[in-house]
């Protein structure tokens, strides 16, 4: 230990001589994340076959014998491996330092040998992992590479330890089964990154993927569900009663056994997780009994949201419920010997609990005041069980809803920026957060013009990167129950494998920093030359990972008669090239280097471009011109400049090109010409997405002034219900006959729908309106 503080305090002055920061200096050793001290050094070290690896134990020879086989399969030699009493021999040397917290380590790399030293084998296993990032990426090939590759790196002298214990992924293999060999590899990628828990959710409405031997229907039914991959996830109706069911899959114990070990080997925690009461359909497909016996809906399991479908969960009052699911986590307890349970909690309706009378019954006789009470004693019933068999519990932050908490429960904060766990840390409860505004990586995370269709807003890489879980209006001790944070992806939108690789990377590289790296030690352009290498050695790995941080958000607002055309990218390390003329944007054509002003008609084309290559995809941006572009709503509110900028959204209506109203039962706006207009036709751009309630509204009366004091109504559009909640996604533009009217004020107003009708997929839910464009000419 204190030949490793000489030869970094001999390095670190050195550098301060050299007049170089440590910033600077570790910009050319790309890793990620990044390490708490790194002090580059002369030369490399070269492995070969003559290379020894020499532990102390056989512990620590499983952390080697694993990276060693790297070398095996992808380099076609294989380092000798020496255990005990010849460790001192070895040019790769493994030191046990018990002053060095767990997963701790420090690496010292010179031309002629590479010291490791830790406290424990997971500091040494990530101690290779730093190693395997610095060499090339074909150590990842599952074939020979090419001999011309130099298995080397760099020298150099690293101190590092965690900034959170926990840090995690959560992989949901219920709305999408994800096949295993897939799993085992998100798990290779997890270690490489340092992130050491996968929270593995097995169960959900759309599909139980665990086999539970005691109750075989759970995989036989539950793990099957209708054919609707045509639609998106929100549009899916529920099943008919004899439909066939041939989506779905379910991992054998065997398969659960084998990803644990795989995990284990890796240093990583699988933590399984049984959601209940709710996001049970497909559980209670194949046991119905287990519902409220109010319900008289057919249970099948759900394709899609569900509908009040989804309100259908285990019934709290029935006993036998809480003897089947004690017996299907002895299973899991079993099958994960993870230190950690996951009992979900989340998004329970209490609809039928309200009707059943065994649940009132249980009210009555637990003294508990209202539903939500209901779901806290469940929740306590569960947690005292698995807590009774030595295991720690977890559950979403909807537990914090109740009057009590199950005792000692860990609180996933996950709903907008996680604030509800805060309310369990105020009752000295531990807490990891995981919010979704930013963690969630179901998102879109990059410009949506460019992303295959998902839900709500985005989640960038730079996004999840910059996200701080510790607050500075937070109460000190919130900090020290803070266990650390996690990724969810979700996979509602995901129908191969490669869906699920696409939405996890390279994002996950930036959960990675947040959760190991120190944020004071945070760097932008340092992170993204480590993630670019590690993006390397996903691509050697066969991982499509996605290059959304190379295109281009726009943004045009009207301003003085004109539109401002910004244009921007997350990543500081490339150019923006644009043409107007319509014609593609190349390395020469003109750089982008502040806010285009259009006054006219015309496409726009860019893209990223580094060291002359086309890096993102062409954003190809037509303005439109009439009467009311670039003209000034009254208000001046934020929401609605999008109105009048020339531009058209796409079918995404979160793309930031839609206008949408917080209330939707009535609104109205009003554009001012500047100047009395002859008007023939008033043409307003709207959107229907189905599966998210968004449809047109039942009516659009259109109403001019001359003076902004007395408005005289030229026309009306009304829509019948049939017309409104059509299927489908799609944008119409609906036009206004204005009759010649001249006029300089033009004031819309509409009439939502309403409530989306009891047949629709979110029945009773208010649908919404969103339009993209005010058009009058």
């Amino acid at each position: 230990m204190t030949r490793t503080i000489l030869i970094l305090l001999i390095g670190f002055l050195s550098s301060m001589v050299a007049g170089c920061s440590d910033t600077n200096l570790t910009h050319d050793i790309p890793l990620v994340p990044r390490p708490a001290q790194m002090v580059p050094g002369s030369g490399n070290y070269l492995f070969s076959g003559k290379t020894v690896f020499a532990v102390e134990n056989e512990e620590q020879a499983e952390v080697a014998r694993g990276f060693i086989a790297l070398f095996t399969r992808a380099a076609g030699f294989t380092p000798k491996l020496t255990v005990g009493d010849d460790a001192e021999k070895g040019n790769v040397r493994f030191q046990t330092d018990a002053t060095l917290k767990s997963e701790a380590y420090t690496l010292e790399v010179s031309p002629k040998e590479i010291i490791i030293e830790a406290s424990d084998a997971k500091g040494f296993f990530y101690a290779l992992q730093t190693i395997r990032q610095l060499l090339p990426a074909a150590i990842e090939k599952e074939e020979v590479a090419d001999k011309k590759v130099k298995w080397s790196i760099p020298a150099v002298s690293i101190q590092d330890e965690p900034r959170f214990g926990y840090r995690a992924l959560l992989l949901d293999a219920a709305r999408y089964f994800i096949p295993k060999e897939n799993v085992l590899r998100i798990i290779d990628c997890m270690a490489m990154l340092k992130i050491n828990t996968l929270h593995f959710h097995l169960t959900d409405d759309n599909g139980w993927r665990v086999e539970i031997k005691k109750y075989p229907r759970l995989t036989e039914v539950g793990a099957w569900r209708v054919d609707r991959t045509g639609l998106p996830f929100p549009a899916r109706r529920n099943p008919e009663p004899g439909e066939p069911t041939p989506v779905g899959g379910f991992y054998t114990q065997e398969d659960i056994k084998e990803m644990v070990a795989y995990a284990a080997e890796r240093q990583i925690e699988v933590v399984p997780e049984i959601d209940v009461p709710a996001h049970s359909n497909s559980a209670l497909a194949a046991y119905p009994h287990f519902a409220c016996p109010v319900v008289k809906e057919y249970i099948g399991v759900l394709p899609g949201l569900g509908g009040r479908n989804s309100e259908i969960i285990y019934c709290a009052g029935n006993d036998s419920v809480y003897t089947f699911l004690q017996d299907v986590m002895d299973e899991i307890m079993a099958l994960f010997p993870s230190r950690y349970i996951h009992i979900g909690g989340d998004e329970a309706r209490k609809t039928y609990w309200g009707k059943c009378p065994l649940c009132q019954a249980r009210m009555k006789k637990e003294k508990l005041a209202n539903e939500e009470d209901l779901q806290g004693y469940f929740m306590k019933r569960m947690s005292e069980y698995v807590r009774g068999k030595g295991r720690e519990v977890i559950g979403w932050d909807e537990l914090t809803n109740s009057s009590f908490l199950p005792e000692d429960v860990i609180v996933l904060g996950w709903q907008g920026y996680g604030q509800a766990a805060l309310k369990a840390a105020e009752q000295g409860h531990r807490f990891i957060m995981t919010p979704a505004r930013i963690m969630y990586l179901i998102r879109y995370q990059g410009p949506q013009w460019f992303e295959p269709l998902t839900y709500f807003g985005n989640n960038t890489l730079k996004d999840v990167y910059d996200y701080e879980p510790v607050q500075k209006d937070w109460k000190p001790e919130y900090a020290d129950l803070l266990m650390g944070v996690q990724a969810c992806m979700w996979t509602e939108f995901c129908n191969k494998p490669e869906d699920v690789d696409y939405l996890v990377f390279p994002r996950l590289a930036a959960l990675a920093e947040v959760a190991w790296t120190q944020p004071e030690k945070k760097d932008w352009a340092s992170f993204l030359k480590g993630m670019d290498s590690f993006n390397e050695h996903l691509a050697a790995k066969g991982i499509a990972y996605a290059r959304s941080m190379y295109n281009i958000q726009h943004t045009v607002k009207p301003e003085d008669g004109a539109l401002n055309v910004t244009l921007e990218c997350i990543r500081p390390d490339v150019e923006i090239r644009y043409t107007v003329d319509g014609s593609k944007p190349t390395a020469a054509s003109p750089l982008y280097e502040q806010p285009l002003v259009v006054k006219d008609a015309r496409t726009i084309n860019a893209a990223t471009f580094a060291g002359g290559e086309q890096m993102g995809k062409i954003l190809t941006l037509p303005v439109h011109w009439n009467k009311a572009t670039a003209k000034p709503l009254l208000g001046n509110k934020a929401n609605e400049a999008v109105l009048s900028n020339g531009i058209r959204g796409s079918l995404k209506q979160t793309d930031f090109e839609w206008c949408c109203w917080t209330r939707n039962d009535r609104f109205s706006f009003t554009v001012d010409l500047l100047q009395k207009e002859k008007m023939n036709t008033l043409t307003i751009g709207c959107i229907t997405n189905y599966g998210m309630g968004v449809h047109k509204p039942k009516s659009i009366k259109v109403a001019v002034s001359d003076d902004q004091a007395t408005y005289r109504d030229i026309n009306e559009l009304k829509y019948t219900p049939e017309e409104i909640f059509r299927e489908g996604t799609f944008v119409e533009d609906l036009s206004v006959d204005m009759r010649g009217t001249v006029a300089r004020y033009v004031r819309v107003t509409v009439e939502g729908a309403g409530e989306c009708p009891f047949n629709h997929v979110r029945p009773g839910q208010k649908s919404r309106v969103y339009f993209d464009e005010l058009i009058i000419e």
